[in-house]
Protein backbone atom coordinates (compact mmCIF):
# COMPACT_ATOMS: atom_id res chain seq x y z
CA UNK A 1 0.00 0.00 0.00
CA UNK A 2 1.33 3.44 -0.89
CA UNK A 3 1.45 6.47 1.31
CA UNK A 4 -1.18 7.99 -1.01
CA UNK A 5 -3.54 5.10 -0.21
CA UNK A 6 -2.85 5.56 3.48
CA UNK A 7 -3.62 9.28 3.28
CA UNK A 8 -6.77 8.59 1.28
CA UNK A 9 -8.00 6.13 3.91
CA UNK A 10 -7.14 8.59 6.67
CA UNK A 11 -9.11 11.37 4.95
CA UNK A 12 -12.06 9.03 4.41
CA UNK A 13 -11.99 8.00 8.07
CA UNK A 14 -11.81 11.63 9.21
CA UNK A 15 -14.66 12.60 6.88
CA UNK A 16 -16.77 9.75 8.25
CA UNK A 17 -16.08 10.77 11.85
CA UNK A 18 -16.81 14.43 11.08
CA UNK A 19 -20.13 13.53 9.45
CA UNK A 20 -21.09 11.33 12.39
CA UNK A 21 -20.27 14.14 14.81
CA UNK A 22 -22.26 16.63 12.71
CA UNK A 23 -25.25 14.29 12.75
CA UNK A 24 -25.00 13.80 16.51
CA UNK A 25 -24.68 17.56 17.13
CA UNK A 26 -27.78 18.30 15.07
CA UNK A 27 -29.78 15.56 16.77
CA UNK A 28 -28.69 16.80 20.20
CA UNK A 29 -29.49 20.39 19.19
CA UNK A 30 -33.01 19.35 18.18
CA UNK A 31 -33.50 17.46 21.44
CA UNK A 32 -32.30 20.39 23.54
CA UNK A 33 -34.45 22.84 21.61
CA UNK A 34 -37.38 20.45 21.92
CA UNK A 35 -36.83 20.31 25.67
CA UNK A 36 -36.90 24.09 25.85
CA UNK A 37 -40.09 24.27 23.78
CA UNK A 38 -41.62 21.57 25.98
CA UNK A 39 -40.93 23.81 28.97
CA UNK A 40 -42.62 26.73 27.20
CA UNK A 41 -45.62 24.47 26.61
CA UNK A 42 -45.73 23.48 30.27
CA UNK A 43 -44.71 19.86 29.64
CA UNK A 44 -42.53 17.97 32.08
CA UNK A 45 -41.24 14.48 32.75
CA UNK A 46 -42.06 11.83 30.16
CA UNK A 47 -44.22 14.22 28.14
CA UNK A 48 -41.33 16.66 27.78
CA UNK A 49 -38.91 13.88 26.84
CA UNK A 50 -41.35 12.54 24.27
CA UNK A 51 -41.79 16.02 22.82
CA UNK A 52 -38.01 16.47 22.57
CA UNK A 53 -37.75 13.16 20.68
CA UNK A 54 -40.51 14.28 18.32
CA UNK A 55 -38.48 17.42 17.63
CA UNK A 56 -35.52 15.24 16.61
CA UNK A 57 -37.73 13.53 14.04
CA UNK A 58 -39.00 16.87 12.77
CA UNK A 59 -35.45 18.16 12.39
CA UNK A 60 -34.61 15.67 9.65
CA UNK A 61 -37.52 16.56 7.37
CA UNK A 62 -35.73 19.53 5.76
CA UNK A 63 -32.27 21.04 5.59
CA UNK A 64 -31.82 23.99 7.94
CA UNK A 65 -33.84 25.27 10.84
CA UNK A 66 -37.18 25.75 9.08
CA UNK A 67 -38.51 22.36 10.14
CA UNK A 68 -37.73 23.02 13.80
CA UNK A 69 -39.24 26.48 13.60
CA UNK A 70 -42.38 25.26 11.85
CA UNK A 71 -43.03 22.58 14.47
CA UNK A 72 -42.31 24.96 17.34
CA UNK A 73 -44.53 27.69 15.89
CA UNK A 74 -47.42 25.29 15.27
CA UNK A 75 -47.22 23.73 18.72
CA UNK A 76 -46.89 27.07 20.48
CA UNK A 77 -49.82 28.49 18.50
CA UNK A 78 -51.95 25.46 19.40
CA UNK A 79 -51.19 26.14 23.06
CA UNK A 80 -51.88 29.89 22.68
CA UNK A 81 -48.25 30.73 23.49
CA UNK A 82 -46.57 33.49 21.52
CA UNK A 83 -42.84 33.58 20.87
CA UNK A 84 -41.32 35.50 17.99
CA UNK A 85 -38.95 34.00 15.44
CA UNK A 86 -35.99 35.93 16.83
CA UNK A 87 -36.46 34.28 20.22
CA UNK A 88 -36.87 30.84 18.65
CA UNK A 89 -33.80 31.25 16.42
CA UNK A 90 -31.76 32.50 19.38
CA UNK A 91 -32.77 29.42 21.36
CA UNK A 92 -31.79 27.14 18.46
CA UNK A 93 -28.37 28.81 18.56
CA UNK A 94 -28.14 28.28 22.31
CA UNK A 95 -29.12 24.62 21.83
CA UNK A 96 -26.49 24.21 19.10
CA UNK A 97 -23.74 25.66 21.29
CA UNK A 98 -24.76 23.44 24.19
CA UNK A 99 -24.93 20.35 21.96
CA UNK A 100 -21.39 20.99 20.72
CA UNK A 101 -20.17 21.55 24.27
CA UNK A 102 -21.78 18.35 25.50
CA UNK A 103 -20.50 16.18 22.67
CA UNK A 104 -16.96 17.51 22.86
CA UNK A 105 -17.02 16.64 26.57
CA UNK A 106 -18.02 13.03 25.91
Amino acid sequence: MTSFDDREKAFEAKFSLDEELRFRVHARRARLFGGWIAGQLGLSGDAAESYAKDMISADFEEVGDDDLLAKARADLAAANKALDDATLRKQIGVALSEAKRQLVGE
